[in-house]
């Protein structure tokens, strides 16, 4: 009788060491990086489920990869190169516009994907627990495949230009962590709006087209500077896509020495915005099960 006994008892702590209590904080809650860790496989499987879906049942496959900046960077040749003679700082049209399309159609796809990732997966946010960062995160690192497939690209474009890259191209990473940070912050920001607030993913995609018009893609910094000084051209350095796209620009293309003033000034500005996305987002994780 004695023995049974102690075999409950010893089952009943065993359960209640194993159960996690979840209680909801108060303020400004934590990042809880350990707990992302923790949940580490979970993260693997929904960016591993992006990418098969993304490409389930297509003829193309991976092709689509490169449609979308191959025929973006042909429209905008013949519209901003040939009709409006926009500046490319002395390399082909084509190849300038698409070294910044492929940096730009990584952030775009990443933001709209992440805004509504959220809502994609209300039955699963209502139902189980596990770190939501989990879910905006995923296609900032899914779409990593689409963004070095249309990278690859580019060599064939240089070859056909007769470009060599320039030693710069060293700080590659440096800007591709850039980027990611950029785009997982204003991730976290518009799906934590957009749970709440359902007309945030209508506005997502207008958003995004007016952010590329706003930054160096179709134009250069130089068209910039020239007009309105150095001072401007700083200010400017706080939207990090510029910074990404000019050093893109410099380390494939050599058009200009590496923009660091743009790089700096940018990399400090998508710190801040990914921060308090994670931070905006966290605090209104409480909420999330009660407004889907």
């Amino acid at each position: 009788m004695s023995f049974h006994s102690d075999q409950e008892g010893f089952r009943s702590e065993r359960r209640r060491r194993e159960w996690k209590t979840i209680t909801a904080p108060r303020g400004w809650p934590s990042l809880e990086i350990r707990e992302l860790f923790e949940y580490r496989d979970l993260a693997l499987f929904l960016v591993l489920r992006d990418i098969k879906v993304l490409y389930k049942q297509t003829i193309l496959g991976f092709g689509w990869a490169i449609i979308r900046p191959l025929f973006s960077m042909l429209v905008f040749t013949i519209v901003f190169g040939k009709i409006a003679q926009v500046s490319s700082d002395g390399v082909p049209y084509a190849v300038f516009s698409y070294v910044a399309l492929v940096p730009w159609t990584y952030f775009s796809s990443s933001v709209s994907a992440s805004a509504t990732s959220l809502i994609a997966q209300v039955d699963v946010l209502t139902k189980v627990y596990f770190p939501r960062l989990i879910f905006p995160a995923a296609p900032v690192l899914s779409n990593l495949v689409d963004f070095v497939i249309a990278l690859s690209l580019t060599g064939f474009f240089l070859l056909w230009y007769g470009i060599a890259p320039t030693s710069n191209i060293v700080f590659l990473p440096l800007l591709v962590a850039m980027m990611m940070l950029t785009a997982a912050g204003f991730g976290m920001w518009l799906s934590a709006l957009a749970i709440q607030y359902r007309d945030v993913k209508y506005a997502t995609h207008f958003m995004t087209q007016l952010m590329m018009f706003a930054a160096p893609v179709v134009w250069p910094v130089s068209a910039l500077t020239d007009r309105f000084g150095e001072t401007v051209r700083l200010l400017y350095g706080l939207y990090p896509m510029a910074g990404v796209i000019e050093g893109f620009r410099s380390m494939l293309l050599g058009t200009h020495p590496m923009p660091w003033d743009l790089i700096i000034t940018g990399f400090l500005a998508a710190v801040l915005i990914f921060v308090t996305g994670a931070l905006y987002f966290k605090r209104m994780e409480r909420r999330f099960a009660d407004v889907a």
